[in-house]
């Protein structure tokens, strides 16, 4: 039985101008075009064939991409088009990544991290919605540092992170500060959840960064759904009793925060950059 997006033991059964024709034990044909400098197979022999669907029939290559259907990692955009970005996997064939599978902007020679599955049409397509294909069996206990990538970013959750590309992470909000989507983070395991699930912490590197008063104003604009009325034009009596903080230390730690571009400062007050 055929099975597309993985890699196949199939017999060469025909040899025509332009491709090779294995078969399956079924006798189910798969085309693989014929390649430069390709190994030299003889009609009879067994080859490994990473298979796929093309002009309504299976197609394959004597090449492995870089993923196959199911696995994560990362892969560079070589185009984008009215209909979604092409990504470089391997092949000549690249895979196509449609915009409702997109996160974030995607620009043309950058890496995202993106998972393989199979659309409605048995077409093997890129997403970066990559909740699904993530393991919970991973072997990091509590304390344990760990990297991973932000594949997504959900208000009132946090930060929802593959850990090493295999595992579910996540950064609670209250924890998260100033990253973005595709960012590779170092973090710490903080819990194993029952189910397998890993919460983690950024204390450690964001400490070294950031002072306690512009983490107590962070914290408040996350809180504040993301502004806070409040600039350095606000009285220093009403930023006392909002912040409990001199007016100068508060014009430091949001000085601090513009810096790092997690916010923007306007005539109304401060807001978080998305």
């Amino acid at each position: 039985m055929i099975k597309l997006g993985e890699i196949q033991s199939l017999r060469l059964n025909k040899i025509e101008d332009k491709y090779l024709i294995f078969i399956d034990e079924n006798g189910t044909e798969v085309f693989v075009k014929k390649e430069k400098q390709q190994k030299i197979i003889q009609k009879g022999e067994v080859a490994d064939i990473f298979v796929y669907k093309m002009n309504n029939r299976f197609e394959g290559s004597l090449q492995r991409p870089i993923l196959l259907l199911g696995e994560v990692g990362y892969l560079k955009v070589n185009d984008i088009t009215d209909i979604g970005a092409f990504m470089h996997w391997g092949l000549d064939k690249e895979l196509f990544l449609p915009f409702k599978e997109q996160k974030g902007q995607i620009k043309v020679g950058r890496e995202y991290m993106v998972g393989v599955y199979l659309d409605k049409s048995d077409r093997l397509c890129a997403t970066m919605d990559i909740y699904e294909m993530l393991g919970t069996d991973s072997p990091y206990k509590v304390g344990d540092k760990v990297k991973g990538t932000i594949y997504s970013m959900q208000r009132g959750l946090g930060a929802l992170v593959a850990v090493e590309g295999k595992y579910h992470g996540l950064i609670q909000e209250k924890d998260f500060f100033g990253k973005n989507i595709g960012e590779i983070i170092e973090a710490r395991v903080v819990k194993v959840r029952d189910d397998g699930k890993l919460n983690l912490n950024l204390f450690d590197s964001i400490h070294k960064k950031m002072d306690d008063d512009a983490e107590k104003i962070y914290r408040m604009l996350i809180k504040e759904g993301g502004f806070l009325p409040f600039n350095d034009k606000s009285k220093p009596e009403e930023i006392k009793t909002r912040f409990n903080m001199s007016k100068n230390a508060f014009k430091v730690a949001v000085g601090r925060l513009y810096k790092r571009k997690l916010i923007s400062i306007t005539d109304r007050g401060i807001k978080l950059v998305k």
